[in-house]
């Protein structure tokens, strides 16, 4: 896995509180509203971030937000699976605010998410990714994830049709 490179001045990584519930519901409705990359096509409600920024912190999984200057402007987490043979596989979800993307915050996000997913005892983390998100796959990629297979026509938004990708990396 390639080390991430510093991050642009003002920016930290850091474990979610309840308090930055507001501020990542706010990054995750303006990248919902792009309709391009994450499985919801929808804004959801304040209550709902709430409730699952508890129970990822309740469950000691991990969830990581990228702030800058204090505003949280991307999160990556690794939920862990609830059934008792999946309790080893991490589901790892991730987004960032487009004006952010492309200077090291997504590979220092994802980098450590993997890390503590790994500390947790985690030793499969997959995803899925939409097949016309190549950015995406690229980093992915360079930190170790593999393409398993794809879902055909698995996500739909707007009258378009976009397969799913989906990916993991296992603990050597």
């Amino acid at each position: 896995m390639a080390d991430p490179s510093p991050l642009p001045t003002g920016v930290e990584i850091v474990p979610i509180g309840e308090h930055h519930a507001p501020g990542f519901n706010a990054a995750l409705n303006r990248v919902i509203a792009e309709r391009r990359y994450l499985a919801f096509t929808e804004p959801l409600p304040l209550e709902r971030t709430v409730a699952f920024v508890r129970s990822t912190i309740a469950a000691g999984d991990p969830q990581l937000v990228a702030l800058a200057h204090g505003t949280v402007i991307g999160w990556c987490d690794v939920l862990r699976g609830t059934r008792d043979g999946h309790r080893h596989i991490g589901t790892l979800g991730m987004g960032l605010l487009p004006e952010w993307r492309g200077k090291g915050i997504g590979r220092a996000l994802i980098t450590e998410a993997i890390a503590r997913a790994r500390t947790a005892g985690m030793s499969r983390i997959a995803l899925d990714v939409h097949a016309t998100n190549a950015r995406a796959m690229a980093l992915y990629e360079s930190v170790g994830f593999v393409r398993e297979g794809v879902k055909r026509n698995a996500f739909l938004a707007d009258g378009r049709f976009d397969d799913v990708v989906m990916m993991a990396i296992v603990a050597p």
